[in-house]
């Protein structure tokens, strides 16, 4: 009866023990998912002698538990033998699977308990210093798989030994949440694997293309980062060698030094910090030593003293290349500049790291994939500065390549060239149209009894391949493409050639931008047509230039002398309206037809639109600005008419203009722009413009008896000062007539007009005739200083010709100044006024009005 009454009690006293020891365990409701640490409490007990064993730990009092319900604790480096505790009740009305969590793979042994209401204990031994399996799960993580039934509860116990960071994010899962979360965690893990993975292929084939050490050494950096976050996340023992523990430890040691050496030699490289500041490269170089050193340390050392290692190289090496960017950046070096940018979010990543394993910073999910992301954001910048590394590199050859062609070019002496550049083209060096008229009306008046064909042909596709590949490959394309027409014709029977002053041959001519001429005996061109007809078929060919291949896509175009002309200008003009129609044909090649030319008829209805628009004030004029180089002040502006057509919209004055003359149409349309531009000047002096006003005029005007009282009837009209009107002629139309183009100039200047040459340079002017003309102002065409930037021989010539027109009295203005290294170098050459876009572009009345305000 004692006995059994002794029984009874010690029985309740073994309930009450349980009851109570259960309750004193933090406890975890399972009726939702947990996906954060945060919402986990536990208790951990810090065994510093490992004297505990787990019978002894769970009747240790609560008084020697922690606390805490932020789901993670941190000690850094300890050696301690660390016990967590905690209580999972099924609050589910099912049976639940669920996984218990230690989100760290670097843990020596981890032991986990589970006590059931039953008194059954289940254990599981793992970590990453035993094989990976046997496992419940095929995880990286310290996984706890169990089982509970509806309304049960589980004591769960852990012990945490390892020589590295102890670091413990606890987490409780129900199974399908846990299976869903980390198939999109092993998402992001091997995303990040495979963006770096095609960032090392890309520049390991640069570095087999180049033969650029940087682009190695960046690859073999990006390595590093690889090699590191598959071992540190414990990929490596459960993918490749999960019998061999200490393997994936020794690869983790050893991918640290290789990572801090690799870039440390490509911060090195990238910076070029040898050759702008020297302390930098020394502790640069002292770092690279270092890590070769660090790198036998992981192999020879024991496991805590290499991480201790390792751990301060990194800092160092951390505290150096974060300061290389900024000191980088302040020598001007625009790696720097990229560098920096690229380093701060590594930084950010290695110092929350670093904060996360020494205890510091609670882990979250930052600080758990800081180091990833930093290290990903810091390649894709630093890909981006190589891309724009080698895209500098590209273009510095590509300068340097036409720079020696241009320095090959610069043959002619100065007084030499100042005369050819007249009768040359300056990209291609090829004899202009005003070279190939007289060669040709030369040879037409010599041989009137025989047959000649003039050819043009036009490059269809200019538009397109300047907005592809830019101006300068255009001009190079140009340069390969007459120097080959202008060998390949030169061997050609019946081509009539002119001699360059140095001796060079000149087969082929350049008409305009885009369109070459060429002059051929048709007697010997029809015996050998069918050599002609295999070269033509050649020019259709693409050429390959920069490794791509071009299209030109030539329209040639023919007229036959005697039969379609008797003068240069007529025939190259009817070659032309042949080239228009020769798309039509087979090989692209048309000869002139009467019936093909459409312009006498439409030339004639588009004069007969522009007398009507005159009448009606349709035109307008647009203005561009003139500015005084010595105090960079507005002097002038330049009226240009413009013209909107109802049907045809608008219409180039390069394309109205030369009707108009040819015409009589002239004369109105000269009227029409002085008496809008004098108009237009009375409400620009009353908004306070004080400048001069310039107004083309044609060298058809200067035969008119009444210009000169037509334009003073006009300035009475609206109050306008004489002295202040530019008219411009261009120094061709001063040419055409004369004496008496040189008696209607000194009426006009009789007024108190002021007469500026245009286009100075574009013609084939005599100085002797150009000095004797009243003008006060002469204005060099835009070919001149096409290519002054980059050609010293240019340069000489704009020189000289500024220097003859300061000697015969005139000021100078230079047109079309795009960029301002040319504004520079047209001021150092002492050159008095400018105008193009880069100052302005033509603008409205009310536009450049608000212009003039504005400065």
């Amino acid at each position: 009866m004692k006995l059994s009454v002794l029984t009874w009690l010690l029985a309740i006293f073994t309930l009450l023990y349980a009851s109570a020891s259960s309750a004193s365990l933090p406890v975890n409701s399972l009726n939702k998912t947990i996906f954060s640490d945060a919402n986990i409490k536990f208790e951990y007990f810090e065994d510093a002698n490992k004297g505990h064993s787990f019978e002894s730990i769970i009747k240790l009092p609560n008084v020697h538990w922690t606390k805490t319900e932020e789901g993670n604790v941190s000690l850094g480096f300890s050696h301690s033998q660390l016990w967590l505790r905690l209580n999972i009740n099924n609050a589910e009305m099912k049976t639940t699977n669920i996984v218990f969590e230690i989100a760290y793979p670097l843990l020596d042994d981890v032991t986990f308990y589970a006590i059931k209401q039953n008194g059954s204990v289940r254990s599981l031994d793992i970590g990453d210093s035993k094989p990976f399996y046997p496992r419940d799960i095929e995880h990286p993580n310290m996984l706890f798989r169990l089982q509970l039934q509806a309304g049960e509860s589980v004591d769960l116990y852990a012990r945490v030994q390892t020589k590295g960071s102890m670091i413990l994010p606890v987490r409780i899962w129900q199974e399908n949440d846990f299976f869903e979360f980390a198939a999109k965690e092993q998402k992001f893990h091997f995303f990040y694997y495979g963006a770096l993975s095609v960032i090392i292929l890309i520049n390991l084939a640069i570095f087999f293309t180049l033969r650029e050490k940087l682009y190695l050494y960046y690859s073999l950096a990006t390595t590093g980062y690889i090699l590191f976050f598959f071992t540190f996340r414990g990929y490596g023992q459960q993918l490749f060698f999960p019998d061999s523990p200490a393997l994936n430890s020794q690869l983790l040691l050893s991918s640290m030094p290789f990572l801090a050496l690799f870039s440390l030699l490509f911060a090195r490289e990238f910076l070029q910090t040898k050759q702008h500041s020297r302390v930098l490269d020394m502790a640069i170089r002292g770092m690279i030593y270092f890590e070769y050193f660090n790198m036998v340390a992981a192999v020879v050392l024991d496991y805590n003293t290499a991480v201790r290692i390792s751990a301060i190289s990194a800092l160092v090496l951390f505290i150096v290349l974060f300061f290389a960017g900024p000191i980088s950046w302040w020598a001007k070096r625009r790696a720097g500049v990229f560098f920096t940018i690229a380093w701060i979010p590594l930084t950010v990543g290695f110092a929350a790291t670093a904060g996360r394993s020494s205890g510091i910073l609670q882990n979250n999910f930052f600080t758990e994939y800081a180091m990833q992301l930093g290290s990903g954001l810091e390649a894709l910048i630093l890909t981006l500065a190589l891309a724009d590394r080698l895209y500098r590199e590209r273009e510095e050859k590509i300068i340097a390549q036409a720079a020696n062609i241009q320095k090959e070019q610069q043959r002619l002496a100065i007084q030499s060239q100042l005369s050819e550049a007249m009768m040359r083209d300056p990209i291609t060096n090829l004899a202009n149209r005003n070279r190939f008229e007289l060669l040709a009306n030369k040879i037409f008046s010599k041989h009137k009894d025989q047959h000649f064909v003039i050819f043009v042909a036009r490059v269809t596709r200019i538009n397109e391949i300047t907005r592809t590949l830019g101006i300068s490959s255009v001009e190079r394309i140009f340069r390969t493409i007459s120097e080959r027409l202008n060998l390949s014709l030169s061997r050609m029977p019946g081509v009539i050639t002119t001699q360059r002053s140095q001796g060079a041959t000149d087969a082929i001519f350049q008409l305009t931008g885009d369109t070459f001429g060429v002059l051929i005996r048709q007697s010997i061109f029809a015996k050998n047509r069918e050599q002609y007809h295999s070269f033509t078929k050649k020019l259709s060919l693409p050429i390959e230039m920069d490794l791509l291949s071009i299209e030109l896509e030539p329209l040639i175009g023919g007229a036959l002398y005697p039969e379609h002309g008797l003068d240069a200008a007529q025939l190259i003009r009817n070659a032309l309206v042949a080239m228009e129609s020769s798309h039509k044909s087979t090989d692209h090649i048309r000869y002139y037809d009467n019936a093909l030319d459409i312009y006498n008829e439409s030339r004639l209805t588009l004069m007969s639109d522009l007398r009507e628009a005159l009448k009606n004030d349709e035109p307008t004029l647009h203005y561009q600005p003139k500015l005084n180089l010595k105090d960079n002040t507005i002097v002038g502006l330049e009226a240009l008419i413009r013209w909107h057509h109802p049907k045809q919209g608008f219409v180039s004055p390069a394309d109205f203009v030369p009707l108009a003359e040819q015409t009589g149409v002239i004369k109105k349309l000269t009227l029409w722009v002085i008496e809008r531009a004098a108009k237009d000047l009375v409400w620009l002096r009353s908004i306070g413009y004080s400048g001069n006003m310039s107004i083309n005029i044609s060298a058809k005007d200067l035969l008119s008896n009444r210009l000169k009282d037509q334009i003073e009837v006009i300035f009475e009209k609206y109050q306008v000062d004489p002295s202040k009107i530019f008219l411009e002629l261009t120094e061709t139309a001063a040419m055409d007539e004369p004496e008496a183009g040189l008696i209607a100039l000194n009426q006009l200047t009789s007024l108190g007009l002021k007469i500026s040459i245009d286009d100075f340079g574009a013609g084939y002017s005599s100085l002797s005739y150009l000095k004797q003309l009243p003008a006060s102002e002469i204005k060099l065409d835009r070919s001149l200083i096409l290519d002054i930037t980059n050609s010293e021989s240019s340069r000489i010539i704009v020189k000289a010709s500024i220097d003859m027109a300061h000697g015969l009295g005139y000021k100078v203005v230079t047109e079309g100044v795009e960029d301002t290294e040319t504004y520079q170098l047209m001021k150092e050459l002492k050159c008095d006024e400018l105008q193009g876009f880069w100052l302005c572009k033509p603008k409205s009345l009310q536009d450049i009005g608000d212009w003039l305000l504005s400065r």
